[in-house]
């Protein structure tokens, strides 16, 4: 019985895993799609979002509580300087002629991107493998 309750708290485990990657690359994606937004609503320019993740504590057999999983327990704004152009000619320069651009670095989003979606497919496939294992010990138990 203990190994089916690892079978699924290892399921559990890669879903909690799936859905915070899935919030990760969510946020990546608004920031790769702001990266030139000198103004929003609040009259400042876009700043970068970042994903906190937390481990998910559980019960276990062996003791005291343990990881279980994973989940995202909030957005957070980068308060990074913002990066600062000349382009007198630009709507929202200031008096000197400077723009604040959000404080977003492309070519990092699109490493992290690529982070996030590596660790999207390793949960996939441990979910898959776990499908395979769970199907494998129904078919022994019959």
């Amino acid at each position: 019985m203990g190994g089916i309750n690892q079978l699924f708290t290892g399921m559990r485990s890669s879903a909690t895993a799936l859905t915070a990657e899935r919030t990760r690359v969510d946020i990546i994606a608004e920031n790769i799609a702001n990266a030139r937004t000198t103004r929003t609503e609040t009259g400042s320019p876009y700043r970068r979002k970042l994903v906190v993740f937390e481990p998910v504590m559980g019960d276990s057999d062996l003791g005291p509580k343990r990881p279980t999983g994973v989940a995202v327990t909030k957005v957070v704004e980068d308060y990074s300087p913002f990066q600062r152009i000349l382009e007198p000619t630009h709507p929202d320069a200031d008096s000197d002629g400077m723009v604040s651009y959000p404080n977003i670095n492309v070519v990092m989003e699109m490493a992290d991107l690529i982070t996030s979606l590596r660790a999207y497919e390793a949960n996939l496939t441990a979910q898959e493998n776990f499908m395979r294992m769970a199907q494998r010990a129904l078919e022994l138990a019959r």
